[in-house]
């Protein structure tokens, strides 16, 4: 089954991709949640015409990413969480951890678009994260947890 999509969808394709599904996961999922719509002849060129008339405006919007991974790139971020016996946490640290502290240094991020490599952490040290700005804009950003200050 061929769907436009409506929407990001994670682990499957961006806004106005053209994507072939498994009957099931379209008609029961992606069309009743309103994240796609089926890829009719008519409807691939209206998406077309749409497409052409966005490439242009999508230049300043890729632009304008670019200049906030730059200002990402320039950030050293350290996550203070509590901490047991070694260097274990109390709890985790997740995307929401580190969209918060991406907050309070002045970069505002989606938790949606952040992807700790190897899931949460739970332990202190350095860390990876992907985070994605725009579909052709993703940055790597290396992050550090520490321990809280007692």
């Amino acid at each position: 089954m061929e769907l436009i999509l409506k929407q990001d969808v994670q682990d499957l394709g961006f806004k106005d991709d053209v994507v072939t599904v498994k009957n099931g996961y379209g008609r029961n999922y992606l069309i009743p949640q309103g994240m796609a719509t089926l890829a009719t002849p008519s409807a691939k060129k209206v998406l077309a015409e749409n497409l052409k008339q966005r490439a242009h405006k999508e230049k300043k919007v890729v632009d304008a990413a670019q200049k906030v991974a730059e200002n990402l790139k320039a950030l050293e971020i350290k996550i203070p969480a509590k901490v047991g016996a070694g260097d274990k946490l109390f709890g985790s640290v997740s995307n929401v951890d580190l969209a918060a502290a991406l907050e309070k240094a002045g970069e505002s991020v989606d938790r949606k678009f952040i992807t700790i490599q190897g899931g949460t952490v739970k332990r202190t040290g350095p860390y990876n994260a992907k985070i994605r700005l725009h579909r052709e804009v993703i940055v790597e950003f290396p992050f550090e947890v520490v321990a809280e200050a007692k």
